[in-house]
């Protein structure tokens, strides 16, 4: 998945940390944002720094106070719970919803004041994911699931089945057009985020979820029979079966592969739209398709947000930056602009839909989907269970490799 990115800033120490608090539907306080007075400093990764610096420097200008955007290259969420902890961290930070959890757990974030009228103004599944223990902790600026895309030259048809798709990838391979059915990230350790909608359409869960909807670590699914019998679909899909799953389709490769004709079809998100349209692809979009008899194949569906940092030096102005600013509809534009993930505030989404078709294949094929668990315990899962897809996509017995993957997991959530 793109997005977990971030890096430090040279010669920057990171930190963060969370306290949890307030965070009803009651207007969002109108902060004295020049009473306030001192300096505003917000990380983000390189590309959003970029389209944030002309808007930090209006709301400074605006507020009589000085707005710093400092680009962290990688590791943004590591370096910022590092610094939070140290007391040299920012004031504002923009990252993955996924985040929630460990920066909650850590003290490293606050609620975020939003009044009901503004909530209403989101995409409600972007509320949702920006929602932790019934609290808003980021206020969500674009959201991004993966989907089908295809290159219509070589496959006019969208597949109802991925083994429609399979039959249609062979096909193509034996007339010479292609050298790959699918081009899907896997690589030597797996990809968790990637192989989902085929995880879920099998019968496979990660989480159950409580009364009230949210995710429980108590009820892990890797391990249970529904998702032996997704990764035995997998198996089938793998290098000893179809061949249409590959570790030497990585996160690299995919991309280019696709774009220089080598297979017909990708699953990704928004991100990658970008290169295929500089290779003069013609393309479509559609949800990723299930297995035949199978259920739905549902991606996670994940969402950006701009957070307040718990020990910022200016917690006050962050407040009225992040409440009260970042839900302009011309920010999330300027976002959009910079990379084309469809908007989560819907005045945004409407300004820019009409000239990009592409956005609203995209929410379809996500409609549906899951939000991206922000629980910590999701941390356990991605390494052992990506190793897990690997070796069975190479074709490791099923049974024997996810229940060792569910044990590793489950001593790490305990």
């Amino acid at each position: 998945m793109r997005i977990r990115t971030a890096g430090v800033v040279a010669g920057l120490a990171l930190v963060l940390a969370a306290s949890g608090c307030g965070g009803g539907d009651e207007p969002a306080a109108k902060n004295s944002a020049k009473a306030d007075g001192g300096k505003l400093v917000i990380w983000a990764d390189d590309k959003r720094s970029a389209t944030l610096k002309p808007f930090a420097e209006k709301f400074g200008q605006a507020n009589g106070v000085t707005v710093e955007v400092q680009a962290v290259s990688k590791d943004l969420q590591t370096n910022f719970v590092t610094a939070s902890q140290q007391g040299s961290g920012p004031d504002v930070v923009v990252g993955a919803h996924d985040w929630i959890g460990n920066l909650v757990q850590n003290g490293a974030i606050e609620p975020v004041q939003l009044s009901a009228a503004q909530k209403g103004g989101f995409n409600e599944i972007a509320i949702k994911a920006t929602t932790f223990n019934g609290q808003l902790y980021g206020v969500p600026y674009a959201m991004e699931n993966v989907a089908l895309i295809r290159n219509t030259e070589l496959a006019p048809e969208a597949p109802k089945t991925i083994e429609d798709l399979v039959a249609a990838g062979k096909k193509l391979q034996a007339e010479k057009k292609v050298s790959e059915i699918l081009c899907v990230q896997v690589g030597q350790n797996g990809d968790s985020y990637h192989v989902y909608p085929f995880y879920t359409s099998g019968g496979g869960y990660l989480f159950g979820t409580t009364a009230n909807g949210d995710y429980d670590p108590k009820d892990l699914g890797v391990g249970k029979p529904g998702s032996i019998a997704a990764f035995e679909k997998i198996k089938a899909l793998g290098e000893k079966g179809a061949g249409a799953f590959k570790r030497s389709i990585t996160g690299e490769n995919y991309s280019a592969t696709f774009t220089s004709k080598k297979c017909a079809y990708m699953i990704s998100g928004p991100w990658a739209i970008t290169d295929v349209k500089k290779a003069n692809i013609k393309y479509d979009i559609s949800p990723v398709p299930g297995f035949a008899g199978g259920k739905e194949a549902q991606p996670f569906v994940g969402v950006q947000a701009f957070y307040v940092a718990a020990k910022g030096k200016n917690k006050a102005l962050a407040q009225e930056f992040v409440a009260n600013y970042t839900t302009q509809p011309d920010l999330a534009v300027a976002l959009y602009n910079a990379e084309p993930r469809p908007p989560a505030l819907t005045a945004a989404l409407d300004q820019v839909k009409g000239n990009d078709p592409d956005l609203a294949k995209f929410l379809e094929a996500g409609k549906n989907g899951h939000v991206l668990p922000a629980i910590p315990a999701m941390a356990a899962i991605w390494d052992p269970f990506g190793k897990a897809e690997a070796a069975i996509v190479g074709g490791a017995d099923v049974t024997a490799t996810i229940s060792a993957a569910a044990k590793a997991i489950s001593s790490q959530i305990k």
